[in-house]
């Protein structure tokens, strides 16, 4: 629960926001944290020392919902000689460390990251007459900082958000969103850590496609060249009823080419996953091959973890070389050490079973293997194997319902277990799945009636609309003796029935015994299930 008032106003947990007048009395008792980003935010406003502010009346360290402490709201009046209209400027405070007394976050140390080492914010356009900020956007803030708490995955520019509804509950296209730098504000040193601030950017389901078969960095360039999609600091337009490629048709073309040349950067997702060890039943419950089918998974150790996430991090580099990273101790500084060695990793879950050391998990290799997706996730792997895979690439699925993952590699990929001789390996409950090329054309071709959740309803409904219309009498002719339409027969009437409904039906199952791998595309609830 969280309530609106100026920043400045007294509260129980949060006194004036300073400036370079404020108070020494105020300035002492101010979080270090919190003061070194409102720092930001006064050089960008100097104007208003205190804005309106969303904030968490129980704080999350005192046991509320609501990870952010607070959301500022600022007026940007935009500039309109370079098409940036006037808009509300949204700031998170509470995914970096804001008081470096581990109430929320562990201190690291003054040159890495501070907490996450990142703030949200969000730029949503003005509309004309509103004398004051919406609040939605802080809830939507909140729900991706939750994400972050709970799950420990961190985002970066360039990631992309799968929301699947109007970002402010409304009717609206926009019903996903892509993250990239802010515009203006800088990044922070903190006595705690640096922060930096990533802009949250509502975009279209056919752009989050795009983005997702190409990659997030490309499509925002896109929306930067198009002032009512974004324009140059990528202002959120609620009320935006086209796509960029309904507005500009020839972007189609940019990012089809751009598919072509560079493939996807998407290196990965979290998904809700599992697989199955099919060469022989599992022996005990100390047999690894049993993550899909016991109800206390082994979990990732500490080093596959590392190597997991460097291999999505590294993904995400446009220019990046097709290897996976070593499985070795952990990582020293460096760009890819974002987090502190003590903090829970992103794949490591809070279950009571014991992590097996690293050094004692033998790489296993498996004869056939079972690869389970939701409809989300399976409708995805044409991109892996086409964007990804084609390219000399890899993709990795890990699962937000249990501790394991399932890492596609191709044959140019180096630093992978999997080999040519032994497509189908194993570390742990980490799996790694090696595919010629000549196999991925195979898979493609079979596949390609997988569709995301959003086509499958829009076909069902033109399929559903196409049989009503067979079944209404034609508009009668004023030459003619009003005639009924001639019905279909009832065998077609059903076979159009049935399509329609195939498209919804689930599971959906593909084998390829040659190459003894199943995959199946299931529910959603057979993931929720505690088995998984």
């Amino acid at each position: 629960m969280a309530e609106l008032r100026p920043s400045g106003a007294p509260g129980p947990t949060a006194p004036p926001a300073p400036g370079p007048t404020a108070p020494p009395a105020f300035a002492s008792l101010f979080p270090p944290g919190l003061h070194a980003i409102y720092g930001e935010c006064r050089r960008l406003y100097p104007d208003q020392p205190n804005p309106l502010q969303v904030t968490a009346i129980v704080k999350y360290w005192l046991g509320g919902p609501d990870p952010l402490d607070y959301v500022s709201m600022y007026r940007n009046v935009g500039s309109p000689s370079a098409n940036i209209p006037e808009h509300w400027h949204y700031i998170s405070f509470g995914l970096s460390d804001l008081y470096g007394d581990s109430r929320v976050h562990e201190f690291t140390g003054t040159d890495g990251p501070s907490g996450f080492g990142f703030e949200l914010t969000f730029r949503l356009k003005r509309e004309t007459g509103e004398s004051a900020p919406p609040t939605w956007p802080a809830e939507l803030m909140q729900g991706l900082a939750r994400y972050v708490f709970q799950s420990e995955n961190t985002f970066c520019s360039g990631d992309h958000v799968s929301w699947h509804s109007p970002l402010d509950n409304s009717e609206s296209r926009i019903q996903h969103m892509l993250l990239t730098e802010d515009p203006q504000m800088q990044p922070v040193q903190t006595p705690f850590g640096v922060v930096t601030f990533l802009q949250i950017v509502g975009v279209c389901t056919e752009e989050l496609h795009a983005a997702q078969q190409w990659n997030g960095q490309g499509i925002l360039e896109l929306l930067r060249t198009v002032p009512i999609a974004g324009g140059p600091w990528l202002i959120t337009d609620m009320r935006r009823g086209e796509t960029i490629f309904e507005i500009d048709p020839h972007l189609q073309e940019r990012v089809d080419k751009g598919i072509e040349t560079d493939g996807s950067n998407l290196s990965g997702v979290s998904a809700k996953c599992a697989w199955d060890d099919l060469s022989r039943p599992p022996e005990d419950d100390e047999d690894s091959r049993s993550i899909c089918i016991g109800t206390q998974p082994r979990r990732l150790s500490g080093k596959d973890t590392e190597q997991i996430r460097e291999t999505l991090r590294r993904g995400l580099e446009i220019n990046s070389k097709p290897v996976l990273p070593p499985i070795n101790p952990q990582r020293q500084n460096g760009l890819t050490h974002d987090r502190a060695p003590s903090r829970k990793d992103s794949l490591e879950s809070d279950s009571s079973t014991a992590i097996i050391p690293h050094e004692l998990i033998r790489t296993r290799q498996l004869e056939s293997v079972h690869l389970k997706f939701n409809q989300e996730s399976g409708a995805l792997i044409p991109l892996c194997l086409r964007g990804r895979l084609l390219h000399g690439r890899h993709f990795t699925y890990k699962s937000i319902t249990g501790d394991m993952a399932i890492t596609f590699v191709s044959t140019g990929v180096e630093g992978a277990f999997a080999t040519e001789e032994h497509p189908y390996a194993a570390h742990g409950p980490w799996l790694q799945i090696l595919l010629t090329e000549e196999f991925v054309e195979k898979m493609l071709e079979d596949l390609e009636d997988l569709t995301s959740p959003e086509e499958v309803v829009k076909e069902t409904l033109e399929m559903l609309n196409g049989l009503i219309s067979l079944c209404l009498p034609t508009t009668p002719s004023p030459h003619k003796d009003t005639q009924q339409t001639e019905l279909p027969a009832p065998e077609n009437l059903a076979e159009e029935a049935a399509r329609a409904f195939r498209l919804f039906k689930l599971p959906k199952e593909y084998n390829w015994p040659e190459k003894k791998l199943k995959v199946s595309i299931l529910p959603d609830v057979v993931f929720d299930s505690p088995l998984h």
